[in-house]
Order: structure tokens, then sequence, then C-alpha cells
């Protein structure tokens, strides 16, 4: 028995809520480390749709206990919107179901001002970075710079006018910059005031409680959001989110040493898609990628955007098995392929004239990358529900071990639909 850490191998929307999903029935804990509620997935279970953008995927399944670790960011307005959706669907979050760390951080009014604020000026300027404008960036900011508000805050008010002061001071310097009104003291003691009995419940020791559970023998299942490549560090920079999105980030973002994460599981879509702005080689602009587009409902569970769909990327994935030290990866929305005469493969780019087999760092370079593709024959049958290899297509298994070869890591689940119970399992992560 080992602990499971799932996350994107590409720029996000792999389809990691259905994996989670499937993964959390075996799971005793689900653990989100990073992100906030920027982050969106659905999962379908028994024809039933759940939006969670900030909750772990375990909170819709009784008896699995959700934890918001310490590198999430956490808009307590958000957090209590999202919990009453929840509910109206017959879905109870409650303290007994739901622990959230103390030393997360808490996403204010300020943040998501700022984030548009900015996101307006880049716009108008061409240098947009396409942010959801929900206070994702500031928050982290806020973090790095010594002067957030933490979910522990919330319990010493006495101690609290001194930090709201903090805070201001520099978003209130910000905000004449922008020539935007400034904020009192008093708006924001009166946010946090208002939300404190209603998030303080939820609050714990997570390093604590996570080691506790570890020593007595809990699978645990840690849930990224996005992707790997959106990664602040490894990602395609400066096209990426606000945090690390890499496997590593499961144990600094939820207090977990690493030797305790285990099977490092990557999502990884039959093709490639992402939303909003940077560099894409494998984009497809024609008529197949709106194909794609359309089989695949590509539109971002968040904020509804259309998706950019390209061909499968192995270069990229490659990349992301190696930052992640991924050990297997489930493969989805093969079907969203069925009936495509000619399925292309990138293996490497051409740079400048020269041959290579990633993605360089450089924003300038990757954007004058060109895609080297190999062709494979597509298939006419559909593989949609298929719960087994012996349904499948050949033409199917050999794309699916075409995949495998290029990216250097097997397929441990492979996913047919959105139905969590359409998925072929190779190897369990748990039982790795």
């Amino acid at each position: 028995m080992t602990n499971v850490v799932v996350i994107g191998s590409q720029w996000g929307d792999e389809g990691k809520g259905k994996i989670v999903d499937w993964l959390s029935e075996r799971a005793d804990i689900v653990v989100r480390f990073q992100g906030g509620h920027n982050a969106g997935h659905t999962l379908v279970i028994d024809g039933v749709s759940y939006k969670l953008s900030l909750l772990p995927s375990g909170v819709v399944r009784p008896g699995k206990m959700a934890v918001i670790g310490n590198g999430v960011v956490v808009d307590p307005h958000a957090l209590i919107a999202e919990m009453g959706r929840l509910k109206d669907q017959g879905v109870d979050v409650t303290p007994e179901n739901l622990r959230i760390a103390e030393n997360a951080t808490l996403i204010l009014s300020i943040h998501r001002e700022l984030d548009g604020m900015r996101e307006d000026a880049a716009s108008n300027s061409g240098t947009k970075i396409g942010t959801t404008r929900r206070g994702i960036g500031p928050a982290y900011e806020d973090k790095v710079g010594r002067r957030a508000i933490r979910v522990m805050d919330l319990a010493d008010l006495d101690a609290l006018d001194a930090k709201v002061d903090r805070i201001l001071t520099h978003h209130n310097a910000l905000r004449r910059g922008f020539g935007a009104p400034e904020v009192e003291h008093s708006a924001i003691m009166e946010e946090l005031t208002s939300i404190a009995d209603r998030v303080l419940p939820f609050m714990d020791s997570v390093w604590r409680l996570l080691d506790k559970e570890r020593r007595k023998g809990s699978r645990i299942l840690f849930e990224g959001a996005q992707g790997s490549l959106l990664d602040i560090d490894h990602g395609t920079y400066p096209f990426v989110t606000s945090s690390n999105t890499v496997a590593g980030q499961a144990a600094a973002g939820s207090g977990m040493g690493p030797g305790s994460l285990g099977y490092i599981l990557g999502i990884t879509k039959a093709y490639t898609t992402r939303v909003g702005e940077g560099p894409f080689p494998t984009e497809l602009t024609d008529e197949i990628g709106q194909f794609l587009g359309e089989r695949g409902h590509e539109f971002g569970t968040v904020t509804g955007r259309k998706r950019r769909c390209g061909w499968f990327d192995a270069a990229l994935v490659r990349q992301s098995v190696a930052t992640n030290g991924i050990t297997g990866i489930a493969l989805t929305k093969l079907d969203v392929l069925d009936g495509i005469d000619e399925l292309k493969i990138c293996v490497g780019y051409k740079l400048d004239g020269q041959e290579i087999d990633y993605l360089p760092a450089a924003q300038a370079a990757q954007a004058r990358v060109e895609p080297i593709y190999i062709t494979l024959e597509g298939w006419k049958e559909s593989t949609v529900g298929a719960r087994r290899w012996a349904d499948l297509p050949a033409q199917a298994i050999k794309y699916v071990r075409q995949v495998e070869e290029l990216i250097g890591a097997p397929v441990a689940l492979l996913s047919t639909s959105p139905e969590r119970d359409d998925t072929i399992l190779v190897t369990d992560p748990f039982e790795d």
C-alpha cells in the first residue's frame, strides 16, 4: 500500500476530477496542496455532475476526509459559496469531513481587485497573462512577502488589526498607482470578521493530522490543480499560474515529508489543450482543432473559456515525467480521437534549424519552435465506454503503446468517457 499524488502532466484540464474521484473510493483522505478556486474540475457520479473549484474531490464521497493544505490560497467567500452549492445537491460539508490548514493564506477582495486591475492594464499594452482574475497571484505574492492574512489569524482579532494595516500599506500604494481609491482598514476588518465563524470550525493543524493518519496506515490521495506546464518554475513562464504545480509541491503544500508521497500519477490527455495565453507548439486552428474542441467539450469549468486544442505533444509530457518523477500516467479522453483518419504526435521540435527533444525555457525560443511529428493511422470504431483492452480497436492500442514509449512512462489507467467506471485499470496506484 502507498499514498498517491495526482498531478496534471500538461496545461491542466486533463480530466483529473474523474480520476481523483475514481481513486478516492480507495482512499481515506484526499488532500489539495496548491492553487485556489481558479482551478476547476467536474465529477460525474451516477449521472449527477458536481463542479468543484476549491474543495478536494473526496468531499462528495461519504466516509472520506477532505483536506485543504497550507499550499492552497483560500477565498473564504468562494469556499462558503461552493459548500452551499454542494448542499443544494445533497452533499453536506462539515468539520467532520473537511479540514483546512491553519497556515493557509486567505484571498481577500483586495487581491481580486488587484488581479483585475493588472490584467486590464496588461490587456491595453498587449502583455496580458490570461489570469482568472480571482486574486490567486496577488495572494501568493502577499504570502511570499510575509504580509498575508492566514486562516489562523481569524481566531485572533486583537492581533489582526496590525496585520491588516501591514497588508493595506502595500495594497493601497499599488491602488494609488492604478488610480484606484484606497481601501479603508474597517472594510477589510469587516470582511474578515463576517466570515470568521464560518471558516474557523474547519481549521486544523494539517501536518499533524496527516502525520497521524499516515502512522495509522490511512491511504492518502494528494490532488493537484492546473498542470505541470503551468508551474511557476517549470512551466511556460510567464504564462503560468502562481504556485508550484509539480508533484514535489504535494509535500511542501501539505506538511508531509516527500518520502511519504509514494506513487506519482500523471493525468495525461490523449491530445493537448490549453486555456488562455502562452505558447502551444501543436495547436490546431483548422477543422481538426475545432472537432477536438467540440467532441471533447473543451470549455473551462471555472471560466467557461474555450480551450485551444492540438495534437498530443510527447516531448512536453516527457518533460513532465522528468520534473514530476511520474510513476505512471492516466490517459484520458482517448474516445475523442475516434473517427480521425490520421493522428499526429509531436516527438520534438525544430529551433532555428536545429532539432531538439525538449521545450526550451526562454519565452522567445518557445515562440519560435516548430513541432516535429510522426503520423499514426486512426481508427473508425468507437472506444467510448471501453473497460477492457479487448474492447479497444487495434489502432487505438497501438496509439497508446506509442505514447508510452515516447514519454517514458507506462499507462496505469485508461479513461474512455467522463463516467468514472469507464476506466481500464492496468495498475492500481495504491497497490503499486
